[in-house]
């Protein structure tokens, strides 16, 4: 079987499957299991910061064995994209869905300072309770559009890891997707529990949850092409997945984890996070 379609399914098991693993857990969870999902959130947060500075940045920066001034400038130039383009796209999205949902007024922050606004299911509620069954279809949508964002710069993470493997029992490719993996799980609870609390049936929250992880094949497809094609692109490609993965870490993950427990906890389980990602990384 061609190395592509091994990673296509590797990436299918953690992308889609570790999501909708984490939507139906959430779909069985207690309503005030936010805290357990707050942890989980941190600590995926820490290892995937431990991924990105420890090993993506580090790779990026010498893609041919060697040091050199020119990978510095372009692993540089590749974080700085990666982070615009995944912000960019999440802001034309925020941009788009909250216009017409009635708390959004001149006193309200820019920002979402909700957990269902950050991942858009307040616009689902908004609409059902308007009994707008097509704007519930597109909330539905929207949303799910917005966690796929996460989920394409984590596939070019696995696929950029592939890069040269002629198996997809590579080491760094396979401890890659099983990290990310574990991290959709709490973050497809994250997004089936306020789901479903706004009303949307429990197999459709969870079915919508892990559509939502399949951009993770198609961002590994992309990554492992990129990874293919030398030094130079290689180094731009780990750059770029990484920057997108700072933006989702610090713009996303951990919002998310404090909006669900407004505590100093989660800031331990983000260390705990980063050494868990230390010992996988180097072990």
């Amino acid at each position: 079987m061609p190395v592509f379609l091994q990673i296509s399914i590797v990436t299918f098991i953690s992308g889609v499957v570790g999501t909708g693993l984490g939507g139906l857990i959430g779909s069985v969870a207690k309503k005030d299991s936010s805290r357990v999902v707050s942890l989980f959130l941190s600590f995926a947060g820490g290892v995937m910061l431990s991924v990105v500075c420890f090993d993506l940045i580090a790779d990026a920066i010498t893609p041919s064995g060697e040091t050199s001034l020119s990978y510095l400038f372009l692993t540089i130039a590749g974080l700085m994209i990666g982070y615009v383009t995944v912000y960019e796209l999440n802001r034309l999205i925020d941009r788009n869905t909250n216009v017409d949902l009635k708390h959004i007024d001149e006193s309200h922050p820019e920002t979402a300072d909700d957990l269902n606004e950050l991942i858009h299911s307040d616009h689902y509620s908004h609409h059902r309770e308007t009994g707008d069954r097509r704007g519930m279809f597109i909330a539905g949508v929207i949303m799910a559009c917005a966690i796929a964002l996460h989920n394409l710069p984590e596939g070019m993470v696995i696929g950029v890891s592939y890069s040269g493997a002629e198996t997809v029992m590579d080491r760094a490719g396979l401890v890659m997707a099983i990290v990310i993996g574990l991290h959709n799980i709490p973050e497809g609870m994250a997004v089936s529990v306020p789901l479903i609390s706004g009303g949307m049936p429990r197999l459709r929250a969870v079915l919508v949850t892990a559509l939502s992880g399949a951009p993770t094949i198609i961002g590994a497809l992309i990554g492992y092409g990129l990874g293919e094609l030398g030094p130079t692109a290689l180094c731009l490609a780990l750059s770029f997945a990484a920057g997108a993965m700072i933006y989702v870490v610090f713009g996303e993950l951990i919002p998310e984890s404090i909006l669900m427990w407004r505590s100093k906890t989660p800031a331990f389980a983000i260390l705990i996070g980063m050494i868990v990602g230390l010992i996988v990384i180097y072990v």
